[in-house]
């Protein structure tokens, strides 16, 4: 099905502002989501995809990283997002070459990323040259003899492979095998830009850069704390688990600077008390945090559960695992002895008592798992503030039993599975030793380039291929103004797609759009038929995914055949590694998968039981920690926090109900209140009156890093409850804002929740002031 552009893009002119919900779900989720369904892809594929998601035999969910159940699973094991993710890919809206013929670029580049997307899936490979003006068709073999001709013509450290969390198992792990053939290591991912904090923090501390929990953990634990997420919107179906802990009795902390809907109440879809009354409550507690305030938070709370063991000795404590299993408890201890509580209230925003009552909560816990996402993950002291987690999971030994440990919530809903298979710019020895071993290959050992580093590798004019393995590069970083110049700089872009995007218009002198077989579509042009492949979840679980719908055009191909195809062309036909082998049959993929990752071990066998199975995980499987010394570490970190000057606030960049990540679902921030528009700024009331603006009013918002500014333009200020001093806007119109060398320390981080900005009236605006006062 073709169709001529019928979405009307976004009209800012039309947002319309409700009171947020307090509810999360509901009847109302039901009905969006069968509706976007029947809207793009109809009935049939709508019932056969929703029939299959997080099933036995069927897809896993591209929606996000959560869990299923070991046991018995729902007729509907999806959340609305899932539905929504599952209805984009479905689409029956088809983008073919004559499509692409009648869109120049320069009209392309005037749309938004949502107008883009809902044209629909891309049905053929296309190229554009230099000196076209719009991309044409290109067969498969032409495609794939570019892009060896363009690799051959450089050396391998001016060549970048980024993928995102969307890569299954199988093909990350040939993608970064690719790259290392080369001779590179430069594989940034979407990792770097989300939770790249947590495992620069959780690596030296616990000795895995992964979370220690399984989602029965979630169910058993006596408290929960939820910091810095939102899982309404990012990862609904983590509130049923949340429901069923406090069901058992377990109680849950939400620690945000908003007042989601999700934190607050539940409306169940699965049960019948889902459609009535206000739901379900969520969070105990609610601790409206200032953006950038966690660290000092975590700090206060080590501080008085030290306090209280030496009120209560043996009562809060766990001294015996301290001895046993950590080090550097002596010198944590005496570095939260003491606190300003002064300051603490400042940086947090919070009272000496909401931080005490937590913290009481703490104390009375024999069980207790923190839960973080993209909110502690993006600021300067990311990495401090994590580990200050584990500092307090360590105090009370909450590793390695029943409803205890750290639960660092993806994204993607195979991002971590990809770091596992080796998708990372900085890999250890013991890996490249093996692929070696098992290939034939000499890997390098220099270090590549993560997503900063390869904005900046653009930007000084050293990148001349850039291929993306899925996603949208150019609107997922930051500093878009100087990565977009830069990505039009290269010599060649390859995009490995399912459907248009900003990264395609935004392109190399060179630039080929490669079209793939998405998470629900059937693979089975293969000589040994249909193939499956495998992902692994926030939780270590691997398991298989398969796709079951027909493919909307005879010309997509998978993506590891992809990857074998471009490996082919690049390394010639004599290369050591079998790459035909493995594009023909991924259970070649998944024995050289075997012989080289740990935890992996027989992996066909056990990929093909009834859930998969679970990696190693030592903090929880035997309470031991793989550190360079062996034992878990207890860390000290000064305090630190975001302050804005005056006339300033702290702004941090937010999702929006209706997106995944820079795609976009529909323009509908339902349970914020938000209709029809993307380019607002969420202020507190009374910040908006202390600094003279009004609500609605239209604004150019201004960020400042190390004295350069940063503007974004026509933004509609929003009052809205958030936490004093600090602001919230969508991304990614809002990372125009993030100066490219505001990171966090250690991770490299772009940061996403640590921006320093003012507001200036827009030209329009003042003209419309000017007209009213002289009317």
């Amino acid at each position: 099905m073709t169709h001529d552009s019928p979405v009307t893009d976004i009209n800012e002119d039309s947002l319309h502002v409700e009171a947020p919900e307090t509810a999360a779900a509901g009847l109302k989720a039901v009905t969006v989501a069968l509706q976007r369904g029947l809207e793009q892809a109809g009935p049939w594929r709508t019932a056969r995809s929703l029939l299959r998601i997080n099933q036995r035999g069927g897809f896993d969910c591209p929606g996000c990283a959560w869990p299923e159940s070991d046991g018995k699973r729902k007729t509907a094991e999806f959340c609305e997002n899932g539905a929504k993710a599952v209805a984009e890919e479905a689409s029956v809206s088809a983008v073919t070459p004559e499509w692409w013929g009648s869109h120049p670029i320069e009209t392309l580049r005037d749309k938004t990323d949502y107008w883009l997307s809902k044209q629909g899936r891309i049905t053929e490979p296309v190229v554009l040259r230099p000196g076209d003006d719009r991309y044409r068709r290109i067969s498969w073999t032409e495609a794939f003899d570019l892009v060896g001709e363009h690799i051959r013509a450089t050396t391998p450290d001016r060549c970048v492979f980024y993928t995102s969390g969307r890569t299954a198992n199988e093909t990350a792990f040939m993608y970064q095998l690719f790259a290392r053939s080369l001779g590179t290591n430069n594989l940034p991912d979407c990792s770097n830009m989300c939770h790249e904090s947590s495992g620069s923090a959780l690596n030296p501390t616990i000795g895995i850069g992964k979370g220690t929990v399984s989602l029965e953990d979630i169910h058993e634990a006596e408290l929960i704390l939820v910091v810095g997420q939102n899982p309404g919107t990012n990862h609904p179906r983590m509130l049923s688990a949340l429901a069923e802990c406090r069901a058992k009795g377990g109680k849950v902390v939400a620690v945000n600077p908003l007042p989601e809907a999700g934190l607050l109440h539940f409306k169940d879809p699965q049960n019948l008390s889902g459609y009535v009354g206000e739901g379900a409550t969520i969070s105990d507690e609610f601790l409206q945090i200032k953006v950038g305030g966690d660290l000092a938070l975590f700090q206060a709370l080590g501080h008085l559960l030290l306090e209280e063991e030496k009120r209560a000795p043996g009562t809060v404590v766990d001294h015996a695992f301290i001895e046993a299993q950590t080090e550097g408890f002596e010198a944590y201890a005496a570095a939260r002895a003491q606190i300003d509580w002064d300051e603490t209230e400042r940086a947090t925003g919070l009272s000496r008592l909401e931080i005490a009552t937590v913290a009481n909560l703490l104390a009375k816990s024999r069980a207790t798992v923190v839960c973080w996402a993209l909110g502690l993950t993006q600021q300067p002291h990311s990495v401090d503030t994590i580990r200050e987690i584990i500092n307090l999971l360590l105090l009370q030994g909450n590793f390695g039993k029943p409803g205890a440990g750290a639960c660092p919530v993806r994204g993607h809903s195979n991002v971590q599975g990809d770091r596992t298979m080796g998708i990372w710019e900085k890999p250890k020895e013991w890996l490249l030793a093996a692929l070696d071993r098992e290939f034939g290959i000499a890997s390098p050992r220099e270090h590549g380039f993560d997503s900063t580093e390869t904005l900046h590798a653009f930007e000084k004019d050293e990148v001349d291929v850039f291929v993306a393995l899925g996603g949208n590069f150019a609107q997922a970083n930051s500093d878009t103004e100087a990565l977009e110049a830069g990505m039009q700089r290269a010599g060649l872009t390859v995009h490995i797609s399912t459907k248009p995007n900003r990264s395609h218009v935004v392109h190399g002198k060179t630039s080929l759009i490669l079209p793939t077989l998405g998470r629900t579509d059937r693979d089975d042009k293969h000589p040994k038929g249909r193939q499956f492949l495998s992902v692994e979840d926030s939780m270590s679980m691997v398991h298989a995914t398969q796709g079951r719908l027909e493919p909307i055009s005879d010309h997509l191909l998978a993506e590891p055949v992809i990857v074998a195809r471009m490996a082919v062309a690049a390394l010639g036909e004599d290369h050591p590694v079998d790459w035909r082998a493995m594009a023909e049959d991924y259970d070649v993929i998944r024995d050289h998968i075997s012989r080289v990752l740990p935890g992996f071990e027989d992996f066909n066998a056990r990929i093909r039981t009834k859930n998969g199975f679970v990696l190693p995980n030592p903090p929880r499987d035997t309470r031991t920690f793989a550190t360079d010394a062996g034992k878990g570490q207890f860390t000290v970190s000064p305090l630190e926090y975001l302050e804005a000057p005056e006339g300033h606030l702290v702004l941090q960049t937010i999702r929006s109900h209706d997106q995944y990540n820079t795609t976009f679902y529909g323009l509908d921030d339902r349970y914020r209140g938000i209709r029809d528009g993307r380019r607002v700024v969420l202020v507190h009331p009374e910040d908006l009156a202390e600094l003279g603006f009004a609500d609605r009013e239209l604004v150019d918002v201004v960020s400042v890093f190390r004295g350069e500014k940063r503007r974004a333009e026509r933004f509609r200020l929003v009052a809205y409850p958030t936490s004093r001093g600090c602001a919230a806007a969508y991304f990614p119109e809002a990372n125009a804002l993030v100066h490219r060398d505001n990171v966090a320390r250690e991770s490299n981080t772009p940061g996403f929740k640590a921006i320093t900005v003012r507001f200036e009236r827009h030209a329009a605006a003042e003209d419309e002031a000017r007209a009213g006062q002289l009317s």
